[in-house]
């Protein structure tokens, strides 16, 4: 059975079972927030004072109902595409610009870079790809979608 964890938005509830049709263990991970009145900075979040775990679908299970996967997912996007970070002039003024970029810094990310702890690409590791990809490789990628 697959394993899934959210936080508390509620456009996830949907989303998943859209994606899973029920078939997946799902619970939600919503984190509780104290009086941000506090004397915070502008920018910074509400301190996080503890967080409630919700089964959702099937039985997940409470020792791996976590989103720091994907937390750590989110910051390496943040810090490698700066248009996701907030207060900068770096973004896309059209959707399709925007999820070109998204999609050239995945490619590049899964395919050319060597992960440090994989001392591979991502792709590689899980057998996608037998080789290192160049950047050439994501060009001829470019070259041959323009041509279908």
């Amino acid at each position: 059975m697959k394993r899934c964890t959210s936080d508390g938005l509620s456009v996830y509830l949907a989303a998943v079972e859209r994606a899973f049709h029920g078939e997946v263990d799902y619970a939600q991970l919503v984190k509780i927030y104290g009086d941000s009145s506090e004397g915070q900075k502008r920018y910074s979040p509400a301190e996080c004072v503890g967080c409630e775990r919700k089964a959702v679908t099937g039985y997940p299970d409470p020792e791996h109902v976590s989103t720091s996967f994907i937390e750590r997912a989110n910051l390496t996007m943040r810090m490698g595409m700066r248009r996701f970070t907030r207060l900068t002039n770096g973004f896309s003024k059209k959707i399709e610009h925007h999820a070109a970029a998204v999609a050239l810094h995945m490619l590049h990310y899964n395919f050319v870079r060597i992960h440090q702890t994989l001392r591979t690409s991502p792709a590689m590791a899980v057998g996608v790809t037998n080789r290192l990809w160049e950047i050439s490789d994501m060009i001829a990628l470019l070259d041959q979608e323009k041509s279908n």
